[in-house]
């Protein structure tokens, strides 16, 4: 992925485990649709105590929940059309946004490399927010700044048949519901993850079956050739601690291009 977009340069403050999004004044405020996504690099990441935050958007979940829940994916972005490319832009976005997050949960663990896979994870795609923010601002520079969904029944090669889209579409696509604790946010991390990037699986699909940019091309055929690959690894990761469901399978079907 990283041959697609530029290399971003990024730093964070020393942060709790649960990685709080209070008093960051440091961080980086990636601006994408006039949402600002705060975002931290692993680089500088410390493991320290501290008190965390609620979730995020569409989240009822406690730092104490027990909770390995990140919510259902709604990846629908609507019909082929001059619209499409930002619709899957601004609904893309907001999938990585949710990784960035839950990345930032582990980026101390060490063994068996979960801590240095959240770390690559978190820079690859937030390399990607950089690059589709640009790319919204030159191919759609009359849209409006806040993330779009396709308001049904509308003409789909219309900027007015667009639609806010609602907290419930930003929670959905992050698919980050609730929060782990200390001692289940290993696990928490790896089965997320993996549902997860089945979730941007599916996205690139559907980029690929609508939208005729040679660039979103690009992009959604490096995002399957990308995260197919760290499926595996986050199944062998969930292997190595005893876990082997079948629901681990169920994106195998992604895997190839069409």
């Amino acid at each position: 992925m990283v041959g697609i977009v530029a290399r971003l340069s990024m730093g964070s403050p020393t942060r709790p485990w649960f990685c709080p999004l209070a008093g960051l004044v440091p961080a980086l405020l990636v601006m994408i649709g006039g949402l600002p996504v705060v975002a931290q690099g692993p680089a500088a990441h410390h493991h320290h105590q501290g008190v965390g935050v609620g979730p995020a958007a569409g989240g009822a979940a406690s730092p104490g929940a027990p909770s390995t829940n990140h919510g259902a994916h709604g990846h629908d972005l609507g019909p082929a059309g001059d619209t499409y490319d930002l619709r899957f832009i601004d609904g893309m976005v907001q999938h990585h946004t949710g990784a960035l997050r839950m990345s930032e949960f582990v980026f101390d663990i060490g063994s068996p490399g979960v801590g240095a896979l959240a770390a690559s994870i978190w820079s690859d795609q937030a390399q990607e927010i950089k690059a589709m923010g640009q790319w919204r601002k030159a191919w759609y520079p009359d849209a409006p700044v806040y993330p779009v969904a396709y308001r049904p029944g509308a003409d789909p090669n219309s900027i007015a048949g667009l639609q806010p889209m609602t907290a419930e579409q930003i929670a959905s696509m992050r698919m980050l519901n609730g929060l782990p604790t200390k001692a289940n946010r290993v696990t928490w991390f790896l089965e997320g993850m993996l549902h997860h990037h089945g979730g941007a699986l599916t996205m690139a699909h559907d980029a690929l079956r609508k939208s005729h940019n040679p660039t979103i091309v690009r992009l959604a055929r490096s995002i399957i050739s990308a995260q197919r690959h760290e499926i595996v690894r986050l199944r062998q990761m969930l292997q190595h601690d005893g876990l082997k469901k079948p629901e681990y399978f169920h994106y195998d079907g992604l895997f190839s291009f069409p």
